[in-house]
């Protein structure tokens, strides 16, 4: 199996506190990796740093073979891989339509006089990019609300149309930061179905997740940290049962 992302020997500091600690990883193609870890795990950090938004303090990450460490987030999405939030970042007073359109800008080529004057090449691509964002929504059940403003989407909506417009950056790996937060039983078995889905269509997928169920029913591969320390690594079944796993979530008499 060809590794598309690596991550080797991270390390991030901020001041005297230490949030991800020698921490590597591996994702290879069309696999569906998971980390997981209790609150203040450096979960979220470690992504961060994947995506651009930090340069660790020590370590490098890889993509495709090429260092990308520290390279700006934007530049990060250009070579391939895109992300959602913990925390739901759509333009809510967009339609669902315009939102997934946002997520090509990084793959169109008209410039901004095209757009101040309306050229016939930005009428074009605009064209393009908005039958392209209607593929994107048949392939992730939102077409039919393509025109309703994103914060008039039920949340479990909002969430997959998170994911849809991060599919629209044509990536190779989605990262996504607890795609479940917040949903109740029925969106995230609904959820589990559609990543499952995703890695149907080629995509690979690295996700923070504190759903068990979502994490050990979808992953082939799972990371776990505890205080920024990576503890344990394996496949669902040998970390139900490992013993420091156990301990970092309820605690060492549990």
């Amino acid at each position: 199996m060809k590794t598309l992302l690596k991550a080797e020997h991270i390390t991030q500091r901020f001041g005297g506190l230490v949030a991800v600690s020698d921490v590597s990883m591996e994702v290879g193609e069309h696999q569906i990796v998971g980390i997981i870890g209790p609150n203040g795990a450096g979960k979220t950090t470690f992504f961060n740093i994947i995506t651009g938004l930090y340069t660790p303090t020590e370590g490098r990450v890889l993509f495709n073979d090429r260092d990308i460490t520290g390279l700006k987030p934007y530049k990060v999405t250009d070579l391939g891989l895109a992300r959602t939030f913990q925390n739901i970042r759509l333009f809510g007073d967009m339609t669902a339509l315009e939102n997934t359109m946002v997520g090509m800008h990084t793959r169109t080529g008209t410039t901004v006089l095209d757009a101040i004057f309306r050229t016939k090449k930005h009428h074009e691509e605009e064209k393009q990019c908005e039958e392209k964002a209607k593929e994107y929504l048949h392939q992730t059940g939102l077409y039919e609300y393509r025109y309703w403003l994103a914060k008039s989407l039920p949340y479990g909506l909002q969430r997959r149309l998170e994911i849809a417009r991060a599919m629209a950056s044509r990536p190779q790996i989605l990262l996504l930061d607890e795609p479940a937060a917040g949903m109740n039983e029925q969106e995230t078995a609904d959820l589990m179905g559609f990543i499952e889905e995703l890695q149907g269509m080629g995509y690979t997928i690295t996700l923070i997740e504190h759903d068990m169920k979502l994490v050990m029913n979808v992953c082939e591969d799972i990371y776990v940290l505890d205080h920024g320390e990576l503890i344990a690594h394996g496949a669902p079944s040998s970390i139900q049962s490992n013993p420091r796993v156990i301990e970092a979530y309820l605690g060492k008499e549990a």
